[in-house]
């Protein structure tokens, strides 16, 4: 795999190095977090469920007020023109739009209100992965170990849930709590101590009646991976359940994975120190183990010409 520094990004409509890749200290992206950030996955060449990033996006710049004056063909272009230029087929994207700087700079009180006029500032970073589908490797380091942790997600009407900013910090806070007990995903819950999500990802389970996920009417962001597998798990005549639980639902279930575009789906060994399932065992159960092969078959299928099937 190539090293960063011989990667080639997208800035603001121009391809360059990485070691050149840069943004403004002005920029309010890098000053507030005043930017809307999409993570995606490329397979065989072609970003996997596009229009439903490109969807989030939309909603997050909706949220933001940030009207960035580009279309979805064009972001795609750019994300496209990346993965060419490094020569990557299997690759991870991360795409950036942020305010950018606004008339006047830094003066004597720091510029909070964001003004109506949008100079945009669109980042497209690329890094290379695995091949997916059938008969790949896990794109994860191993089953995980999930702590619930002391810091919770803000309220809904603090900071919309679905708007994927580059505002990380509560996340962070969550992930640093783990460095007391060597776990390595957080199990963050919601004001009102409801399991909302990982830090990094959506959580499922499963409890012997199908799968439960915690519902969007929480401080939950609507994973795309996420509406993949519930996708799969209709089809598989697997009943979901989207409700509100307890982090002890999620320590008592036959089994727990976690999802997110770089991980696709990643089992859970233990949640705060408890083995998952009655077994003491837990990971990779049979319905992980289903809709894990399902949701691999799909990508085979769509971007690899089901070369594998």
């Amino acid at each position: 795999m190539s090293e960063p520094s011989d990667r080639t990004y997208h800035v603001d409509g121009e391809l360059v190095s990485a070691d050149a890749a840069a943004v403004h200290v002005e920029d309010r992206g890098f000053a507030y977090g005043d930017a809307a950030v999409e993570t995606l996955r490329a397979y065989g060449g072609e970003v996997f469920r596009w229009s439903d990033h490109a969807e989030r996006l939309a909603s997050t710049c909706e949220a933001l007020a940030l009207d960035h004056g580009l279309d979805d063909a064009e972001l795609k272009r750019r994300v496209d023109e990346t993965l060419a230029a490094n020569d990557l087929s299997d690759a991870g994207v991360r795409l950036s739009i942020t305010r950018g700087r606004q008339p006047g700079g830094f003066g004597p009180e720091l510029p909070l209100d964001p003004q109506a006029e949008v100079d945009p500032t669109v980042v497209v970073v690329v890094w290379p992965a695995a091949r997916g589908g059938v008969g790949s490797a896990p794109a994860h380091a191993g089953p995980a170990t999930l702590q619930t942790t002391k810091t919770r997600k803000v309220s809904d009407r603090a900071v919309p849930a679905d708007a994927r900013t580059h505002n990380y910090l509560n996340r962070i806070l969550a992930r640093l709590e783990l460095r007391v007990t060597g776990a390595d995903e957080a199990l963050i819950c919601g004001p009102d101590g409801h399991v909302a999500e990982g830090a990094a990802a959506t959580l499922f389970f499963a409890d012997g009646t199908g799968l439960k996920t915690p519902a969007l009417d929480g401080p939950v962001l609507p994973g795309v991976v996420r509406e993949v597998v519930i996708e799969i798990a209709d089809a598989e005549g697997i009943p979901v359940e989207e409700g509100t639980y307890t982090p002890s639902d999620v320590r008592e279930a036959d089994e727990v994975f976690l999802t997110n575009t770089r991980w696709e789906l990643r089992p859970v060994r233990t949640v705060d120190g408890i083995d998952v399932g009655s077994d003491g065992e837990g990971v990779a159960g049979p319905v992980t183990t289903l809709v894990s092969r399902l949701f691999d078959r799909r990508v085979e299928e769509r971007h690899y010409d089901g070369e594998r099937c």
